[in-house]
């Protein structure tokens, strides 16, 4: 079912001996950050995510996968294929027998991955071809970024697509020379099947080996030439007004007015444009443009929140929409969007006032804590989009969330008191979110024919409308409409649920991490606060070794709900300490507790010590130990569906030195910014994030002082009303009036500070100067909201 983009690329056929560069020159540069890729297909295909469908007959053998902890890798254990996990075993083999390595490269949810599976990977002459003629390894895209996004960047580049599966052919040394994605099992109109793809190769290896070698080692050196990042000559980061300016035009221009959003189709919510925008606002306030920023980016809320894109039953958001209305998801719903969106809807309230966003930043993260949450406070990665319709049934996409319009009458038939006209509560639902008995989905989103007849719950009307069409009063029908999600929702439990990637990532703890401590601090909720305080201590205790001060990147459900490691671990890469450094800045501001600053300080030391690029400036995307062999090295330079590692990075640097007054740090993220001069000059709609931090950097940070006891009445007052404001470019700190604590060390200014009176009192401090002292909330919010 749905549009091919998000999973399929081009497919690469081999390259003609001698082409050289001139097939890597084509396509996009950008990284697959979102996982959206240009499709070559002349049908129709799904994309999404995979159920729990089973990846092998019983009296099959496993292979050597059956010993790894990736969800994903063990979908594949009982492949008739000699599959090798990424490691040196599988390079030496590779290397004494002269063979050819088959990377295969993907993710526990993604729908093409588990259909290459079945067709191609569970059978029998294919995987003869596999084990005899190919070192074949297999690759989790989540445990492996690094991996990932080298031959992406081959598969991109050399074929004007990109996607998952991701299929690539190496050298013994690592170079590809053959990528492309999800291949057939067999020879169609327009397509090469895989066998075919496989005998060919096979072939070439045997005949042109040199020839691909050559070619490999020169498309190895343009690549590596096309992504270098470095400082250069220059001295100095872009003028932030002109790159600001710039990057909102060209968000301006592909607008969408009448839904929202930034594409036709697919449309991805993509939080990293929203939060540029509301930073725009904020800084263009009495401008035309600004108004234009806000609008955009409270209006493409408003829609994907009204929109099929958004679960009304069971909450929480799906991965994309296929169309442009928001209406027909791609089922799967992943927790980094989950963490980032509680954000964007949290600032939309900040901005705006309307409840309408704040509700929903709390419906995501209920979602989050039913339906991702481990036990001792970690959060899982991902749940599928397909499942059984009905138990041992075949899966299919989207089974779990849609309904008939039978369905909907049976369960909701109670007569709707007080209605002008004869009318179920059925009927009034299926009214308001669009049911039709029909179906309300399209065939051309459904090419297989698995949904007809089944509907995806999409807000038509106002809770207005739909009171005044039946004569019924607004609030009556919103209790109408709660009680009929609530009956919807325990039905639906009755249905076999999606497949459930209990993987557990550095990096997306770390995002919800400060999805659920903003989103806290925004609403002053301390139970979600206390969810994010919980999540760090997972972090803590799971993720870290205290040894080496290192993250790591991975951990894993076990049996009994315990928390397991594979062996030898699987170390952080830059996006692990990027994004849990965020999330730990974000948590100290909404706690005030500053043992999480200071971890947040021994993290970002380890980060520059590991990935910084002291010739360049910017962070590698992985340690340079850790990817040794790779052909590649690189920085990431797109914001896509999550923030790039070194955005997040330029923006906790500018927080850090907030917080302590260490100028080194301010001095890396201005190197770190100059680096990506280019980037940001020429694209700034690949990096809105990594603009939103040029513009901090050039803008004067406010530290926002509060001097009081933590748990006092009168200085929970003065934080929140400094959370209750937009505010990105700020520290929040609280000088408990102690000389040595913390933050007392790191700021010594902190110690000239007094409270007024003995109360709570608000400084803000700007350029070396404080203003005069405040103990009134709402004077504070005056001076902080002009």
């Amino acid at each position: 079912m749905l549009s091919a983009r998000a999973c399929l690329g081009r497919v690469l056929l081999l390259p003609r001996a001698g082409a050289g560069l001139a097939a890597s020159r084509r396509g996009s540069s950008s990284r697959d950050k979102d996982r959206s890729a240009t499709v070559s297909s002349s049908v129709p295909m799904p994309a999404g995510g995979k159920g729990s469908r089973p990846s092998s007959t019983p009296q099959r053998v496993p292979n050597r996968l059956i010993h790894e902890k990736s969800p994903y890798l063990l979908q594949h254990a009982y492949n008739p294929v000699d599959w090798y996990p990424w490691g040196q075993e599988a390079f030496d083999k590779a290397r004494k027998e002269n063979k050819p390595i088959f990377l295969s490269v993907g993710y526990s949810t993604c729908h093409w991955c588990h259909m290459m599976e079945e067709e191609s990977f569970q059978n029998e002459e294919i995987g003869r071809l596999l084990s005899e003629d190919f070192v074949s390894v297999k690759v989790d895209r989540e445990e492996r970024p690094d991996v990932d996004k080298v031959y992406m960047t081959f598969v991109q580049a050399t074929s004007s697509g990109g996607g998952w599966p991701m299929n690539v052919w190496l050298t013994p040394n690592l170079q590809p020379f053959v990528g492309g994605t999800y291949f057939p099992p067999e020879d169609g109109l327009t397509r090469v099947g895989f066998r075919t793809v496989l005998l060919r190769i096979r072939e070439q290896w045997k005949q042109n080996k040199n020839a691909l070698l050559e070619n490999s080692q020169r498309v190895t050196t343009a690549l590596l030439a096309r992504s270098e990042i470095s400082v250069g000559d220059r001295q100095l980061p872009p003028s932030a007004a002109t790159v600001n300016s710039r990057c909102f035009q060209q968000l301006d221009e592909g607008y969408d007015e009448e839904y929202g959003g930034f594409a036709e189709a697919p449309k991805f919510p993509t939080p990293v444009i929203l939060s540029f925008l509301f930073s725009y606002w904020l800084s263009h306030r009495l401008t035309q443009d600004g108004s234009r920023a806000q609008q955009m980016a409270l209006h493409t809320l408003k829609m994907m929140a009204n929109g099929g894109i958004r679960d009304h039953v069971g909450q929480g958001f799906h991965r994309y929409s296929t169309d442009r209305q928001w209406h027909v998801p791609h089922f799967e719903k992943m927790l980094y969007d989950q963490a980032q969106l509680a954000v964007a809807y949290s600032q939309a309230f900040q901005i705006s006032g309307d409840e309408f966003y704040s509700d929903v930043a709390k419906d995501i993260l209920q979602y989050v804590t039913r339906s991702l949450s481990h036990r001792s406070g970690g959060f899982y990665s991902a749940e599928d989009a397909d499942s059984p319709p009905e138990r041992g049934m075949r899966p299919k996409e989207g089974a779990y969330y849609v309904w008939t319009v039978k369905e909907v009458q049976q369960l909701l038939p109670e007569p709707v008191l007080g209605a002008t006209e004869l009318l179920t509560s059925g009927q009034l639902f299926t009214k308001h979110y669009g049911l039709t008995e029909a179906g309300n989905i399209s065939p051309s989103q459904d090419p297989k024919g698995e949904l007809q007849g089944q509907n995806v719950l999409t807000v038509r009307y106002s809770l207005e409308l739909t009171a005044a069409r039946f004569g019924l009063g607004v609030e009556a029908v919103r209790t109408l409409l709660n009680t009929g999600l609530e009956k919807l929702f325990q039905a639906r439990k009755h249905r076999p649920k999606p497949h459930l990637d209990s993987k557990m990532l550095a990096a997306w703890n770390g995002l919800m991490v400060s999805g659920y401590a903003v989103t806290g601090a925004v609403l002053g909720q301390d139970r979600l606060i206390n969810y994010a305080t919980n999540g760090a201590k997972f972090l803590k205790r799971h993720m870290f070794d205290v040894a080496s001060g290192r993250l790591m990147r991975t951990c894993y459900t076990g049996s009994g709900g315990t928390v397991e490691h594979s062996n030898p671990p699987c170390w952080g890469f830059l996006e692990d300490y990027a994004f849990v450094v965020r999330g730990l800045l974000d948590l100290y501001e909404a706690s005030q507790e500053s043992a999480w600053l200071e971890w947040a300080l021994r993290l970002q030391d380890t980060q520059d010590r590991l990935f910084w690029d002291s010739q360049g400036g910017g962070y590698f995307c992985s340690e340079a130990e850790l990817g040794a062999g790779l052909p590649l090295r690189l920085k990431d330079d797109q914001d896509g569906a999550e923030p790039s590692a070194n955005s997040v990075s330029a923006h906790n640097l500018l927080r850090l030195h907030g917080f302590t007054g260490h100028k080194d740090w301010m001095d890396k993220c201005v190197c770190l910014l100059t680096a990506f001069s280019e980037r940001m000059r020429r694209v700034p709609v690949a990096l809105p994030e990594m603009v939103r931090a040029l513009s901090a950097q050039q803008q004067t940070l406010k530290q926002i002082v509060i001097c009081g006891d933590r748990q006092a009445k009168d200085t929970k007052a003065l934080v929140q009303c400094v959370h209750s404001v937009y505010i990105p470019n700020k520290v929040l700190i609280l000088a408990d009036g102690d000389p040595l604590s913390f933050l007392s060390r790191q700021l010594p200014f902190l110690s000239t500070l007094r409270r007024l009176e003995d109360q709570a009192t608000a400084y803000v401090c700007e350029n070396q100067a404080c203003s005069m002292p405040i103990t009134d909330p709402c004077e504070l919010r005056k001076l902080l909201h002009p």
